[in-house]
């Protein structure tokens, strides 16, 4: 799109979760709905039984996946019969009411907190050696590993009690009634097909699956599509079980970072602070025009000083000249602004779930375990 926004709404646009995530994550859900842990919860069929295989909709997919896929149109009739529709799953979709202004504090002090740190500590005590191997392989540092696994679940506390399959297939043929439906049914839809197609792959009864409210599985709630396009099996054991196994979740959350523009090596943000430049004479906020620019680092660091971005003072941290960066600004509320350059392997966390807030969360999350495991 070539329109150019509004710096305002710019700022909030790209601050915002979006629409259609590769991984369709829970940290964003937690605040309004809370899983028990899978150890002491067993499967719930959750919601309505509904007869999905009787509505119009679900008997052409059905066809399709016979045609597609090779499924047996019987079975799979069978089995839609036996889906429950998880009314917990479109209550959540719908919208949030406008509320108050975005606030990164508010945000952050929700994951980088003493429960997740103490939990992190001693998860990555636990799985020092398997952190160090995705490390070796991938080139993603543990840090990173253990911020993301502890924003999403707690390193596997709230993994989610749903049928994935309800769930799933809920929000595929009853979507909320939102301005994106039409896109959202789709992704769903797709996840539906990711499912049956991973249980038929895996060798497991569909129904199995269990994860949140949006069919995310796992430690890392990685949806279907990203298990079978992402998922790893780091533990050796022939199979991949995000849910059960750590060393498959860690392997897994490394290669997916990996495969979406992570850099061995390099450094993911620097603290910056932005100021007034001088154009001709007149007093100019040149930086916000570096403000929504998409989730890529494709500015220079000359140019971004140029604009008045720059970075703070830290011994032995100067951002390298070599590399791109974006402008990144976390909002406060009625407070300052956080402003920080993000460089490509910022925005790789970005592709796990797209909010500045997510990204940050993570590598603030990660960074305090690692200080913490030194103390």
């Amino acid at each position: 799109m070539s329109m150019k926004l509004p710096t305002h709404f710019r700022r909030i646009l790209h601050i915002s979760l979006l629409s259609i995530p590769l991984v369709f994550h829970a940290t964003a859900m937690q605040a309004k709905t809370r899983h028990k842990a899978k150890k002491t919860a067993p499967a719930v069929e959750q919601g309505e039984h509904v007869n999905f295989s009787q509505w119009k909709d679900v008997a052409e997919f059905i066809d399709q996946m016979v045609e597609k896929n090779g499924f047996d149109k019987t079975e799979l009739q069978k089995l839609f019969s036996k889906v429950h529709h998880v009314d917990s799953a479109i209550r959540l979709m719908r919208p949030a009411p406008p509320g108050r202004p975005k606030n990164w504090h508010a945000y952050r002090a929700r994951f980088v907190e003493p429960i997740r740190i103490q939990a992190g500590v001693k998860f990555w005590n636990d799985y020092a050696d398997t952190l160090q191997r995705a490390e070796d392989t991938y080139g993603v540092p543990a840090e990173i590993i253990v911020g993301i696994l502890g924003v999403e679940t707690i390193y596997g506390r709230n993994t989610g009690n749903f049928r994935v399959l309800d769930a799933v297939t809920t929000l595929a043929f009853d979507y909320p009634d939102t301005p994106n439906r039409d896109a959202r049914k789709a992704y769903f839809r797709g996840e539906v097909e990711n499912t049956l197609l991973f249980a038929r792959e895996s060798g497991i009864d569909p129904f199995s699956l269990l994860g949140s409210y949006a069919g995310a599985i796992g430690l890392p709630q990685f949806m279907p599509g990203s298990i079978r396009k992402f998922a790893v099996d780091f533990d050796g054991n022939g199979k991949i079980d995000l849910r059960n196994s750590p060393a498959d979740a860690i392997g897994s959350v490394a290669h997916y970072l990996a495969m979406h523009g992570w850099k061995r090596g390099e450094p993911a943000v620097f603290p910056v602070t932005v100021s007034t430049v001088v154009d001709n004479g007149v007093p100019a906020n040149r930086w916000e025009n570096y403000i929504g620019q998409g989730l890529e680092a494709k500015f220079s660091l000359a140019e971004l000083k140029a604009a008045g971005v720059m970075p703070n003072v830290v011994p032995n941290a100067e951002p390298p000249t070599d590399l791109l960066y974006a402008l990144v600004d976390l909002q406060n509320g009625t407070e300052a602004t956080e402003y920080w350059l993000g460089a490509a392997n910022f925005f790789a966390i970005t592709q796990y779930n797209r909010s500045y807030f997510y990204a940050m969360s993570v590598i603030d999350l990660g960074r305090a375990v690692r200080q913490a495991r030194t103390r």
